[in-house]
This record gives structure tokens, sequence and C-alpha cells, in this order.
């Protein structure tokens, strides 16, 4: 706590007021274009990870990067979601999956959350991810098979999303876009789906292509 109580300090005396304009204009009110759903992971840092500023991105996190399907949860998931598209009109969404996810790990391997039924309860909503990767990766060593999993499951959350009738709306009228990523954190490299195809490629070799 010492850290954070340092760092909160440093905050109001320096960055604050270095940035007095940009959280004067944020104090009246925010109009994020981006709802940017990742994992609690304490190594992801979504602003970071984009280049943003406070105010950019509407955030949703959670273990796993996770979207329950309508209506499966009394959660604060769907809500927040509405709220982004309905109240705020976000153009996109994203969801962003990790490498090295614990959660997803913990998706492979069921008998290890035998103390965390609140953890079992909640990945129960990526079964469809684990259901995949058994299906078709047994043969893989371990941790192809978690990489898959990763990927495999920000498509599985993308499907749920488009449950939520609010985004199927505005997915309906073209007013909103659904995105894949999947983050290296080693790397620093981000992976975006593509959906036609199903396939990630790195945003590097995206952006060569458009070039």
């Amino acid at each position: 706590m010492k850290k954070l109580f340092e760092g909160a300090r440093r905050f109001r005396t320096h960055t604050h007021p270095y940035r007095s304009q940009l959280f004067q204009n944020l104090a009246q009110g925010q109009q994020p274009e981006v709802l940017f759903i990742t994992c609690s992971d304490s190594r992801i840092d979504p602003n970071l990870l984009t280049h943003t500023e406070p105010g950019d991105i509407f955030v949703l996190r959670n273990a796993g990067n996770i979207v329950p399907p309508h209506g499966m949860t009394g959660g604060g998931e769907e809500a927040t979601i509405d709220y982004a598209v309905l109240v705020l009109g976000v153009e996109h969404i994203v969801v962003c999956g990790h490498t090295d996810c614990g959660a997803m790990k913990g998706l492979l391997h069921p008998e290890k959350l035998s103390e965390l039924p609140t953890v079992a309860r909640w990945l129960s909503h990526a079964e469809a991810t684990r259901s995949v990767v058994r299906c078709m990766c047994q043969e893989l060593p371990e941790n192809e098979q978690l990489e898959e999993a990763i990927r495999q499951n920000v498509r599985v959350q993308l499907n749920h999303l488009r449950t939520i009738p609010s985004v199927n709306a505005r997915l309906a009228q073209g007013r909103l876009k659904l995105h894949g990523w999947v983050y290296d954190i080693a790397s620093g490299d981000v992976h975006v789906l593509d959906e036609a195809s199903g396939h990630f490629s790195t945003l590097a070799s995206l952006e060569l292509e458009t070039a």
C-alpha cells in the first residue's frame, strides 16, 4: 500500500497539474468510442497497451475476459455493456485475451479448482472454449493447448456478445463493430482476429499488408 499511496501523491502533485485541462474536461463527462473487455490479470494495462488517454476507452475487466451470454448471470457484465452501448454510444467493442492466462489454465484443468468453486462456476461461461480445445487439440503439447484456448476463448466471448440485445441491435444497424485481440505479454505484439477466416494475425503484419 505504501507504493500506492506514494503514487497517488505524485499523481496529485505532479501529473494532475501538468494535465489539468484534460482532467477539467473529463470532469464534465466521458465520450469513449471503445469498450475494451479484458482480463483482470495485473500484467494487463489497457491504456498502456493501446497508448490511450484517460477517457478514451471504457474498460470491463474480469477473470478470463468473459462475457456471459444474455440472461446467464446476475453480475455486472451485461449492465456495463448495455451502459457502454446505449448510453455512451461506443462504436467498437474489443475482447482482448492474453498469453499465460491463469483463467484459461484453470479452464483446461478443472480438477485444480476444487477449492475455488466460485471460479469454477464463473469459468463455466467459457465451457465452449474448453470443449473445442479438448476435442481438437488433445494431441498438442500443454503450452499449445493453452495458446489455442486463449484464442478460442476470444472467439467464444465475441459470440456471447452477440446474444446481448443492445449489442445485437447496434450490430444490425451498422453502428457497432466487434474485434478480437490477443496480447502477447513477452513480445508486446497484439494478434487480431479476422472473423472471416477465423485466424489471428499480428497487428504488425496487418499494418504491412495495408501499407
